[in-house]
């Protein structure tokens, strides 16, 4: 055992020595701090780089080995932090974290951007139809469902019956919202032509938005919007008089972004089960 610690130390610090410009690796930790606003934005980055979903099997089964090796104590030297870095970067974005299998290219968090953004342009495309408008609500929601199913926390499983239901939810409240608002701006009669159409483009935000606060049962998007606010918040900078309150709004923004940031970054983004930080 002690040979083992001891061989783990040596590789360790041999992975260090061989690289200047990437921090010590820290198996599981973050690479970049998280207690400063640029930490936390090359963080998320880190999570939503669309470059590992071109990422090989071969590259893919190195990088979980070299992982092994490095917990094992068996890293073959010469090994730089900045591959063992880039090694638990492609495993945290392709497998999951409980069930060890691979998660469907359009899932990832990394593939968030390059697939959800033709969503969001049919979400805004002008003179849309009652049927274009339930359909992109429908797509939106139902590629936001099947993200969160597959990024879901496996240790604690929850019955497909709630994911269903939260689904079904999240799917009815964005039709009717997008529906209802497009029937009510088309009976304005106060709106000129030109109005109409400008009021009628940013109907799918409020549609979108309401469910962006809508905790429900397998759904990430509160623990997304916590993360995003504790993303931009500044240090506390009042004086000593209200220091107590600064202090425990600091450890509560702290704890929030401890919980998110763990359930990003581990592939689970915040699954309906993950106990609540506050």
């Amino acid at each position: 055992m002690a040979d083992t610690a001891t061989t783990a130390s040596a590789a360790a610090a041999s992975a260090a020595n061989t690289s200047t410009d990437a921090p010590p690796f820290q198996l599981g930790k973050p690479r970049f701090q998280q207690t400063s606003f640029y930490g936390r934005l090359r963080h998320f980055l880190d999570i939503i780089d669309p470059r590992t979903l071109f990422v090989t099997e071969r590259r893919l089964r190195e990088a979980v080995q070299l992982l092994e090796d490095y917990k094992h104590g068996t890293l073959h030297p010469g090994v730089t932090n900045e591959q063992l870095w880039s090694a638990q970067k492609i495993k945290q974005a392709i497998l999951h974290p409980d069930t060890n299998e691979k998660i469907f290219m359009p899932f990832r968090m990394s593939g968030y951007i390059p697939f959800g953004t033709p969503i969001v342009v049919g979400l805004l495309l002008p003179n849309q139809t009652l049927a274009s408008t339930v359909f992109w609500q429908w797509l939106n929601q139902s590629h936001n469902a099947c993200v969160n199913y597959a990024n879901r926390n496996a240790t604690k499983p929850s019955p497909a019956s709630k994911f269903i239901q939260g689904y079904l939810g999240a799917v009815i409240s964005a039709v009717s919202i997008a529906v209802g608002l497009n029937v009510l701006v088309q009976k304005a009669n106060k709106f000129t032509p030109a109005t109409r159409l400008l009021v009628q483009r940013f109907v799918p935000f409020p549609a979108v938005g309401r469910l962006s606060c809508r905790h429900a049962p397998g759904s990430s998007s509160l623990c997304k919007a916590l993360c995003a606010w504790q993303l931009s918040a500044w240090p506390c900078r009042w004086p000593s008089a209200s220091s107590r309150r600064c202090q425990r709004r600091q450890e509560r923004s702290e704890r929030l972004m401890r919980h998110c940031a763990a359930g990003l970054l581990r592939g689970r983004a915040g699954g309906g089960q993950a106990s609540q930080p506050w």
